[in-house]
């Protein structure tokens, strides 16, 4: 099982991070290329993503985006590339940090081990109370079922979002993420605050915050472009209207 991938289009470095973190029990491989990177995504579930910026003629960016679209692992940049613009646009399109090369293998092991810690530290709390009988809705339907808004169900047995005939399955982190703004609906909820409290103090950036919510508007939302349940305070957070008396 491969936990941290790197992608750097240098493949002394992307080989030599790889055998280090393998050394201290981190499972570790490494691709040099944008479309590898994809065909190892494919068919492997990592945990971790290290991406370099200069993938040959292609751009880490826009591969970070496109893994965006369908993956939630933290994405920490590395690169040679150190201008302000480079950093912001990294952090801004889903990179959850930014580490300028050359870097020491051990402090960039240790921040590694520490994400990885943290996230799934926060993926088992919230597997574990997806399981939990505690802390569901009160009011439930007879078919276990809480109306969020009109036409949208959530499944508080099997923690699936029903809308009509269509049905979502939840993950881990999205669930947490959208129990944590229900139970503390009716006020905005900081950026700040979901990242400590729902990724247990995970060292992740906004960019990852960003992905959750965007997923959760593509499975509540009849238009994610016009939402009706999780509402951005720009600037500040997120916030849900009136639902706080529906969650114990």
């Amino acid at each position: 099982m491969v936990k941290v991938l790197i992608v750097d289009d240098d493949e002394v470095i992307a080989q030599s991070t790889a055998e280090y973190f393998n050394m201290f029990d981190v499972p570790a491989a490494y691709v040099t290329g944008y479309e590898a990177a994809e065909e190892f995504l494919e068919s492997h579930v990592i945990s971790l993503l290290l991406l370099d910026i200069n993938l040959g003629d292609k751009s880490g960016f826009d591969l970070c985006k496109k893994i965006r679209e369908k993956y939630d692992m933290p994405i920490l940049f590395i690169s040679a590339r150190s201008s302000d613009d480079d950093v912001l646009i990294a952090l801004n399109i889903g990179g959850d940090d930014y580490i300028k090369k050359p870097y020491t293998l051990n402090i960039l092991l240790a921040k590694v081990k520490a994400i990885l810690s943290r996230y799934e530290k926060a993926k088992e709390t919230a597997e574990q109370r997806m399981t939990e009988n505690g802390g569901v809705a009160k009011g439930k339907r007879p078919d276990g079922t809480v109306e969020l808004v009109p036409g949208l169900f959530l499944d508080c047995n099997g923690y699936k979002l029903k809308r009509g005939n269509e049905q979502f399955t939840l993950k881990a982190m999205e669930y947490k993420l959208l129990m944590y703004l229900l139970e503390n609906a009716g006020r905005v909820v900081t950026k700040d605050e979901l990242l400590k409290n729902v990724w247990d103090d995970e060292f992740v950036g906004e960019g990852t915050l960003a992905v959750h919510i965007r997923h959760l508007r593509e499975k509540t939302e009849e238009d994610p472009g016009e939402p009706k349940l999780i509402k951005t305070i720009w600037g500040v957070g997120y916030m849900i209207e009136g639902a706080d008396e529906e969650l114990s």
